[in-house]
């Protein structure tokens, strides 16, 4: 995709007076010489697999640590028992969200959506929408372009790599490019997608990458689900007409700037924030005695 800003984006609908998700398809074609049929298919078989990462979940997976495994299950049951304050779509998008995400500590197939280790958060908006018929496959992959859209700007204005930006860069682009697909989905205008992506990011700017032990576990799986109800709130905010007042493009770099002034520490090197503290050090040896114990049978 050629754009740079969002700004561009909008404009380009305006002008054309096509929907967001046209334009960017289109802006995609231009590019990848694709066929608009290829393009779709490929977005097709994208949504595809998210839906087969969430259907082969497990609860009694666990990962190699032995610390990631079964929490989407125990979500799952505990709204069935009416003991949550979520319930229908809200308990749906957190078991969705971490179902997603602990099948990536898993070793098991995903849709990197920017990143893996933001995996959970696109398809944990869009499944329960689909499985309850508020969405169908045409209206969800549509959605899905609207994201990718928004996504392709912060990769080119700043980055989606914790180990560059910090956690914001990944669990905080997904969560903004998943707000943007919801208004997207509602029938929203260009302009809410954008107001509902500057404040979903807005609302994450500075958070850190800290995997403890290096792994893409603790915090990041629970993280996602932070990412997934952020972007339902600020998709609903930009509905209900609430704006953020930073346009969408100095978000990102203000994202960006916050990433560059980030301590190496806490940019996915597994040594400060979580990853530094006591608890967060002995897991690491555990993780460490394990692996070494592996190697030596």
């Amino acid at each position: 995709m050629s754009f740079s800003s969002i700004r561009e984006m909008l404009q380009a609908c305006q002008e054309s007076r096509q929907p967001l998700y046209k334009v960017i398809l289109e802006s995609d074609l231009a590019e990848s010489s694709l066929t608009r049929a290829e393009s779709e298919a490929e977005m097709h078989r994208l949504w595809s697999v998210m839906r087969a990462t969430s259907d082969g979940y497990c609860g009694a997976d666990r990962s190699m640590s032995g610390f990631v495994g079964g929490d989407a299950a125990k979500v799952e049951q505990a709204a069935a028992r009416g003991t949550l304050y979520a319930s229908g779509y809200f308990a749906s998008v957190m078991a969705e969200a971490l179902k997603t995400a602990e099948c990536n500590a898993c070793m098991k197939r995903i849709v990197a959506a920017p990143t893996a280790g933001s995996c959970g958060v696109l398809p944990a908006v869009l499944l329960p929408l689909w499985r309850t018929g508020s969405a169908d496959e045409e209206a969800v992959c549509r959605a899905l372009y609207v994201a990718a859209g928004f996504g392709q700007v912060v990769a080119s204005r700043a980055t989606l790599a914790g180990a560059e930006g910090g956690c914001q860069a990944e669990v905080g682009a997904a969560s903004a490019m998943a707000a943007a697909a919801l208004v997207d989905l509602k029938g929203g205008t260009a302009e809410q997608c954008a107001e509902a992506f500057a404040m979903a990011l807005t609302n994450l700017e500075g958070l850190v990458c800290d995997p403890v032990a290096g792994l893409v576990e603790i915090p990041c799986v629970k993280r996602n689900v932070i990412g997934a109800m952020n972007a339902v709130s600020a998709a609903d905010m930009a509905l209900a007409g609430v704006v953020g007042h930073i346009p969408a493009d100095e978000v990102i770099d203000a994202m960006a700037e916050v990433g560059n002034a980030m301590s190496k520490d806490l940019r996915e090197t597994g040594i400060g924030g979580l990853a530094g503290t006591p608890t967060g050090c002995k897991i690491a040896e555990i993780v460490t005695m394990s692996a070494d114990t592996e190697e030596e049978d």
